[in-house]
């Protein structure tokens, strides 16, 4: 990881119940700084026929991303190997 704190990407929906397990994992990264943007799939096209069965995904602005199901443990291994 770079020494600026990276903003990640949630893609979500309206409703995505594991979306909201996925936000739960990644509220301990937010309070250490980390961004997140909350993208909703559902408004864009591509974006819904790229990650319409994937959700919830996680991305960094490396373009590195992390798909459901993953653990506390799995994302903070994902989060600590991103060199962008």
């Amino acid at each position: 990881m770079t020494q600026e704190t990276p903003q990640l990407t949630l893609y979500t929906t309206a409703g995505c119940h594991l979306c909201d397990q996925a936000l739960a994992l990644l509220q301990p990264w937010l309070e250490r700084g980390f961004g997140l943007a909350k993208v909703d799939i559902a408004e864009d096209d591509l974006l819904l026929a790229r990650y319409g069965e994937r959700i919830p995904v996680v991305a960094s602005p490396c373009g590195s991303e992390i798909g459901w199901p993953f653990t506390a443990a799995e994302l903070e291994g994902w989060i600590k190997q991103l060199k962008c």
